[in-house]
């Protein structure tokens, strides 16, 4: 018997290790994996740099059958996503449905590299407060539809079908957590979904958004915003707020036991703070809030009744294509550059002091666009307007990085970002003879002119940049 107890001692022990770390530990971390870029990297590499990091779950925006590929075998927990572009055809019709969990969700069930595929993400935050009434009537019956097409392929006990909710989606006016609800506009919406999701036993998806908070806000400080134990605590009744992220959560918890549904799992779906394109966008600051935000879901201490069950960070890489009607600083959320190299020091795992870089990335030539000096530059700024309009400009504008760097250098900045877009064309650096092909980094100390990946195999899209046209000719006239 001793004997027996003997052998048995190192199971005992690592089942009790494991029953510990599951106690103690803080809900799941993934990673948003957006693909707005001119540029991407390929879809190989980004696997490699989740599986290098630690990193064991990612979210996306769509299902592209080239992401979903690279992810085979690779064990990543995988969130699809159906954009909001398909939530009104996808109510309408049952076959829709079940040919998009058949394309999207089946295939990749099948065979020895499947991928791991733990929810469907039925729009990309449809309820936002902007778009109105665009996609809210018709989100609920494409989520019920998505379930009985998982159902058919027998997959609903292990695919969940969540909708991702903007942070707009519930509020407190008074600033207190204890009066939190969702719009008025949403009430009837949000008790059809929650209704949905507990009766299939689905979390709800949720942003969480300390950033715009802070934007928004100018009772919020910086301090309270990076959990930094200098803030001033937000009192509500008998508790005392000492961070915006419990602030907010709090918020929503009311909100979801106003409607009747207080014990809900939540997965935060998006929480981040972005590294350039605005003032306190920056790669320190950065870095101090998702440190203090690990450390806090570590510690699971604080104002909250309960954690999330998982949380992804906003954003795995920076996206030049992402549309900046918000703010110029939404192609800049990425933990990494676009090509992959680590912003600041951070570590997703636990047995790891700083980030993995993407290794082996392949970049066009080392040449720039800039500025002639030597012609007349009269017409340089118009030329620049010109570039920027369709293409990334976002760094020179105010706030950005580069924003300091002054006249003629952003016009250069601005000549490169065309350059570097159109994989080094020659006609793309002409700009009326003021264009000037360089093998000299025109880069500075906190300003960096890119070279771009080479994607010599990928389509030449060019998107519309929405960019204050009146704002940028002010700045680069400056």
């Amino acid at each position: 018997m001793t004997r027996r107890l003997y052998l048995l001692l190192p199971l005992l022990l690592a089942v009790t290790a494991e029953i510990s770390l599951t106690k103690f530990s803080a809900g799941a971390i993934g990673v948003n994996w957006g693909t707005e870029a001119l540029h991407p990297l390929p879809p190989s590499k980004v696997v490699e740099l989740l599986k290098s990091n630690g990193i064991a779950k990612v979210k996306l925006f769509d299902a592209d059958p080239k992401v979903l590929r690279a992810l085979s075998g690779s064990n990543i927990g995988v969130t699809v996503g159906i954009p909001n572009s398909m939530v009104k055809s996808l109510n309408a019709s049952r076959k829709v449905a079940e040919s998009w969990v058949h394309d999207n969700v089946t295939r990749y069930f099948d065979g020895g590299n499947r991928v791991r595929i733990e929810y469907v993400a039925v729009g990309d935050e449809p309820f936002l407060q902007s778009y109105g009434n665009q996609y809210r009537p018709f989100v609920i019956g494409a989520a019920m539809n998505i379930q009985n097409a998982l159902a058919k392929a027998s997959l609903a006990s292990e695919v969940k079908v969540v909708v991702p909710s903007s942070f707009d989606s519930f509020l407190s006016e008074s600033g207190r957590a204890s009066s939190g609800h969702f719009r008025a506009d949403l009430n009837k919406t949000m008790i059809e979904l929650l209704s949905f999701l507990t009766r299939h036993h689905s979390p709800f998806f949720v942003t969480i958004s300390p950033f715009i908070s802070f934007r928004q806000n100018k009772n919020i400080s910086l301090d309270f915003s990076l959990f930094k134990e200098t803030a001033k605590a937000h009192k509500d009744g008998r508790k005392a707020y000492r961070n915006s992220f419990d602030l907010s959560y709090n918020t929503l918890v009311t909100a979801l036991s106003s409607i009747g549904f207080p014990d809900v799992d939540i997965v935060v779906s998006r929480i981040g703070w972005p590294t350039d394109g605005a003032a306190n966008a920056t790669s320190p600051t950065a870095e101090a809030f998702l440190k203090g935000l690990m450390g806090h879901l570590e510690k699971k201490t604080g104002s909250s009744p309960r954690f999330p069950v998982e949380t992804y960070i906003e954003s795995l890489l920076d996206e030049d294509k992402r549309n900046v009607s918000s703010g110029n600083f939404e192609r800049h959320w990425g933990v990494f550059t676009f090509d992959g190299q680590a912003k600041y020091s951070f570590s997703f795992n636990h047995n790891a002091k700083k980030l993995v870089n993407a290794q082996n990335v392949q970049y066009l030539p080392p040449k720039w666009c800039v500025v002639n000096n030597n012609k007349d530059l009269s017409n340089a700024s118009a030329k620049a307007l010109e570039a920027c309009s369709v293409s990334d400009c976002t760094s020179i504008l105010p706030g950005g990085s580069c924003s300091g760097i002054g006249w003629p250098r952003n016009v250069s900045y601005a000549f490169n970002s065309l350059y570097q877009q159109s994989d080094h064309k020659a006609e793309s650096c002409d700009f009326g003879g003021l264009g000037l092909i360089t093998t000299v980094d025109p880069s500075e100390d906190k300003c960096r002119f890119w070279i771009q990946l080479d994607t010599s195999h990928s389509s030449p899209h060019i998107p519309i940049f929405f960019l204050s046209s009146s704002l940028l000719l002010l700045f680069l006239l400056s």
